[in-house]
């Protein structure tokens, strides 16, 4: 009876996946025939419940540090919802979290038709992207030069170009190509790891940068973050109380980087000396981004700030910090290490952070064998870039940050950047998508795009700014539910906020283009 009964169940599934499926098919044929404009109506009821969640969203993501690509405050306010029901003996509340960034292109890939034929997604034409694009590409704010590629993420190719190989100057949007050579080179789940030694002497110890520009001396609760100077005094004390009374000699080891520390725009409160020992990247204020006073030499401050530590630990520490070069194979006493680097890659692009660049420059450059110099980073990111199968015509990169003018790259480049990161191919290249700004939201997108406009919530991407420079690559969903890729770079402008609200109308009219 009980083999009867299941057998019975299993075949009332079926029946039911069938209707389903069927009733699948009767959307599909329906929304073919569906003219655009009403397409676009349907378009903008689900763009205002997408946007819905986003708030919610982006409510917990601003609170809560970084983690492996989620926010710690997500989980540890699932966790709280769940506890709090079950005192008042109700069901566990859903975990808040945003949809896959993911899931538009997965539909597309899962939609195709059983016999190979044409998908229930359909891609844009290059007439059609022309007709919506072009008029918006004639408006004086966006300069004299520029460079456009929108391209299907689903195929790769490009389906709307305007000088789309023209090497141009793309500011912060070089991040993106930064952040691919970097996530390619050492893999997601790699962390830069800051470490104690002994010294030559019995009462020597030296701190030695590895190149983690998230290091911090601020107080931080629990495991938030794994990168405290404080926790790596924690441990130091613990090991030399073991070792012996002090006192002791504190150096500092910054000698994993070579050439110039101060980069070509000279001292900036948009970037700190390019050292491998920093806290909090030099700031003199408690900013987390954006401009801010720098420290002159920040691994003697970051250094000077560890003695204190230690000090406050009851280790006898005599004197200044001094510069010295530990010993090769020198005995490691404490160390701690970075978030995964595909949450470095988040942060920088989140936030336009120049010293995560920078850094992660560096840090392909010592994959690569190349010196850990501006010079050995704009090759060793170029090579990993060629090796990934970009498109290199002409480009030149001569930083990690975009801060130089002398970087130039195509917005056929950044795209396919953009299209890597979607595939399946490279996985390891997601966090250049989940670390993009939401539109209206987070990051340097937080303040742009009009309250209850087409692409607020839906567009992601980074932003570019210098003076006479306005750029935007990122990723959206059209009204056909299909996922681009843009790369939008601009030159000679004069009006800045002009540019920007020109680019952001060139993203939205992507998100409101059923472009066929």
């Amino acid at each position: 009876m009980r083999g009867r009964g299941l057998r019975g169940l299993d075949r009332a599934r079926g029946r039911g996946l069938r209707e389903l499926d069927r009733a699948r098919d009767r959307i599909r044929r329906q929304w073919r025939r569906t003219p655009p404009e009403q397409r676009r109506t349907w378009r903008l009821v689900a763009v205002s419940a997408t946007t819905g969640l986003v708030v919610a969203v982006v409510s917990v993501l601003v609170a809560g540090p970084w983690d492996a690509g989620r926010r710690t405050a997500e989980r540890a306010r699932a966790a709280e919802d769940t506890a709090t029901d079950g005192r008042n003996g109700g069901p566990p509340k859903p975990a808040p979290s945003a949809a896959p960034v993911l899931a538009p292109l997965g539909a597309q890939r899962a939609s195709r038709s059983p016999d190979g034929g044409e998908d229930a997604v359909p891609p844009p034409t290059g007439a059609g992207l022309a007709d919506t694009l072009e008029p918006l590409l004639d408006d004086p704010a966006l300069g004299d030069e520029r460079s456009v590629s929108v391209v299907d993420a689903a195929t790769g190719q490009q389906v709307f170009g305007a000088k789309a190989g023209t090497p141009t100057v793309p500011a912060s949007t070089i991040k993106l190509a930064t952040g691919a050579a970097a996530l390619a080179a050492l893999g997601p789940d790699h962390r830069i790891r800051t470490r104690v030694v002994a010294g030559a002497g019995g009462h020597d110890i030296v701190l030695v940068g590895g190149g983690d520009p998230t290091l911090t001396a601020r107080a931080v609760k629990g495991h938030d973050h794994p990168a405290a100077l404080r926790r790596l005094a924690d441990a130091t004390a613990r090991a030399l109380k073991k070792r012996g009374a002090g006192p002791y000699r504190l150096g500092y080891d910054t000698s994993l980087y070579s050439g110039p520390k101060l980069h070509p725009i000279g001292p900036n409160e948009n970037i700190s000396p390019v050292v491998p020992l920093m806290a909090d990247e030099g700031r003199q204020d408690d900013s987390d981004h954006g401009p801010a006073p720098r420290a002159g030499d920040p691994a003697a401050d970051a250094a000077g700030a560890f003695a204190s530590m230690l000090r406050d630990r009851g280790v006898e520490v005599k004197g200044e910090p001094r510069s010295r070069k530990a010993a090769k194979g020198a005995r490691t006493l404490a160390s701690v290490r970075s978030q995964p680097l595909s949450s470095l890659v988040e942060r920088m692009l989140t936030t336009s952070d120049n010293d995560i660049a920078e850094a992660l420059s560096r840090q392909t450059a010592l994959a690569a064998g190349e010196p850990a110099s501006f010079e050995g980073g704009a090759k060793a990111v170029t090579d990993r870039l060629r090796k990934l199968g970009l498109p290199l015509g002409g480009a030149r990169i001569a930083d990690g940050s975009g801060l130089d003018r002398a970087d130039h790259v195509s917005a056929a480049l950044l795209a396919q950047v953009l299209v890597r990161a979607a595939g399946h191919d490279h996985p390891e290249l997601r966090s250049l998508l989940t670390g993009l700004p939401v539109a209206g939201f987070t990051g340097t997108l937080r303040t742009r795009y009009a309250e209850g406009g087409v692409g607020r919530g839906v567009v992601r991407a980074k932003t570019g700014t210098l003076t006479g420079v306005n750029s935007l690559a990122g990723s959206v969903v059209d009204a056909d539910g299909r996922l681009l890729v843009f790369a939008y770079l601009t030159n000679g402008t004069t009006d800045a906020l002009g540019a920007q609200r020109a680019l952001d109308r060139m993203a939205s009219a992507l998100a409101n283009c059923g472009c066929r």
